[in-house]
């Protein structure tokens, strides 16, 4: 199999950090070159604006990755917040006639076009109550509510990036894409419903497959071993011939 570089977009208030247990799985010999990407405003890029909206967002990524995307294979996995940027990002390359990703691992994200089930918009919220559904969620520990200094960086950054995962797509028209995608989810993840996760379907005219892994919304922490392998099992179905279709887009 070629080399396939695979971005990976954070969830809300996570940095490309996420994914470094995911080094020891997913490398270069095995055929994937893994490419944790960093959002603005965290991490490496900590001094950097939080973006304005989710188009902001979308051209910063775009800027940040399509001088890696030129000449190689390359597949986007997106968490929650990162599977809506990885769809709208991959969009944007459709209607540029950029190269488009070989497939994309949409994981804990709902169907854009399926209206949230929930009234919640967390970004509204007050303080406290921000807060108490943010650690009901199982991204953050309780204990991190005890540093004010921590949390002066990190809830404004948090509010933000929930202000972009709950855009609002559900009346805008589907524009499916033409490659196999992969649909990932928590068995106990309330956040997102199965009809939500099944709603994927109509965003591919060629394939779509749906995985349940044990656990919540987080369950990518947990399950590292078996999302890996989905990734890599998947890469390795990908057909040299399909690789070589979109080294010549």
């Amino acid at each position: 199999m070629s080399t396939i570089k695979l971005f990976c977009f954070p969830y809300a208030g996570g940095s490309a950090t996420i994914y470094s247990k995911w080094a020891s799985f997913l490398s270069m010999n095995k055929g994937i070159e893994l490419i944790p990407v960093e959002l603005s405003g965290r991490g490496k890029r900590i001094e950097e604006p939080l973006y304005k909206n989710l188009q902001d967002a979308v051209e910063d990524l775009l800027m940040k990755i399509e001088p890696e995307i030129t000449d190689t294979p390359y597949a986007f996995f997106g968490h929650s917040l990162g599977g809506l940027l990885a769809y709208e990002l991959a969009l944007k390359i459709k209607h540029l006639g950029v190269r488009q990703p070989l497939h994309i691992f949409f994981s804990g994200r709902a169907a854009p076009d399926v209206k949230s089930e929930t009234k919640k918009k967390y970004h509204l919220m007050d303080e406290e109550e921000f807060k108490n559904e943010v650690i009901a969620l199982g991204g953050t520990s309780k204990e991190f509510f005890n540093h004010p200094e921590l949390l002066a960086l990190f809830m404004p950054m948090l509010r933000n990036d929930f202000k972009l995962a709950e855009t609002d797509f559900h009346e805008r028209e589907t524009d499916p894409f033409d490659y196999d995608i992969t649909i990932l989810s928590g068995k106990d993840d309330h956040k997102v419903s199965a009809v939500q996760i099944d709603a994927w379907k109509g965003h591919t005219n060629t394939h779509c497959d749906i995985h349940y892994f044990e656990g919540g919304h987080f369950f990518l922490h947990d399950q590292v071993a078996g999302i890996t392998k989905l990734i890599l099992d998947t890469m390795k179905r990908t057909s040299l011939k399909d690789i070589n279709l979109y080294s010549r887009q």
